[in-house]
């Protein structure tokens, strides 16, 4: 697995890190028992991946629990990211003594004693200001030793640029790939000025995997696309397949798409099982040519920038 530094942070990350929203999410990824989450995990480690992506709200705080179970006696082995503001009750709320508490209850599910990474979970706008109390927070939990970077997790261009420009913010996690490229010059930006950048929602909730069409149903929470949306995904997904090729793995194409960006440090695609594991892990050796790449960059100023397709 190849390694990229973490922005300015000197901290070494995989290029292909792990998002862990499926592990003890049954509800929206179905049912994955306790032991097959942490093989999952342990099998990734031993990919050579080292960052692990998770949040309290992911399975009610089971995420965590289980990557606690999964990293005993493998502390030093991997960069944990978590973030604060979406509450494992499911309650949303940035007030400041949520977030303490938020905090204190993730590094006990974690079973450690500091977060390598906190994030605010997608905050409100108004937050992203070193004066905010969200941020004086974070910082005070920095000087206690409880975390080592923070930033934001967040959308779009306007919220990096204000992270950037308003905020110690040492990494930030924004949601980027093939078909929403919107972020690209913000990251630029971010990067440029040593924050390190970490690629959410990567595969598109799917439909880059190949495994969806403009035919497809949906249930739980991807059942929030209309069919109008379903639709323009599906005649995108087939032309995203043109591109690369029709023997080339959907997969492979989409994270190597993200790593072609220098300012990328590590990209978080989840994975249910082994294979899809090593499916995300391999796309560390691979590579497409600079004309696909191109295309794909064709793509969205042609088809997709201005049609604003929801997450």
């Amino acid at each position: 697995m190849k390694k990229r530094l973490l922005g300015n942070t000197g901290i070494e990350v995989s290029e292909i890190g792990f998002g862990a929203w499926q592990l003890g999410n049954e509800k929206d990824w179905g049912k994955m028992t306790e032991s097959e989450a942490v093989y999952l995990v342990d099998k990734a480690i031993d990919l050579g991946c080292n960052f692990f992506d998770t949040a309290p709200n992911y399975g009610a705080g089971k995420s965590e629990e289980l990557l606690g179970k999964a990293f005993k006696g493998k502390r030093n082995q991997v960069v944990i990211s978590s973030k604060c503001g979406h509450h494992s009750n499911g309650e949303e709320n940035f007030a400041p003594d949520k977030l303490i508490l938020s905090v204190e209850n993730s590094l006990r599910r974690l079973k450690t004693e500091y977060l390598d990474s906190l994030l605010l979970h997608n905050p409100p706008f108004s937050t992203l200001d070193s004066n905010s109390q969200q941020f004086e927070v974070l910082e005070k939990l920095k000087k206690q030793g409880k975390i080592r970077l923070y930033g934001a997790s967040v959308d779009n261009s306007s919220e990096i640029n204000q992270l950037v420009a308003n905020t110690d913010s040492q990494i930030i996690e924004v949601m980027f790939n093939i078909l929403y490229q919107e972020p690209v010059s913000a990251i630029q930006t971010a990067q440029n000025q040593g924050v390190g950048i970490i690629a959410k929602i990567p595969l598109d909730s799917g439909w880059l995997t190949g495994k969806y069409s403009a035919n497809s149903t949906f249930s739980g929470i991807r059942s929030r696309w209309s069919e109008e949306e379903i639709k323009k995904r599906g005649e995108l997904v087939d032309q995203v397949r043109q591109i690369v090729g029709r023997k080339t793995s959907m997969v492979k194409a989409a994270l190597h798409f993200i790593l072609s960006y220098k300012e990328v440090s590590t990209v978080i695609p989840g994975a249910r099982n082994v294979k899809q594991l090593a499916e995300n892990i391999s796309a560390s050796e691979f590579c497409l040519s600079k004309e696909v790449l191109k295309e794909l960059k064709e793509l969205w100023d042609k088809e997709i920038k201005n049609s604003k397709l929801s997450w």
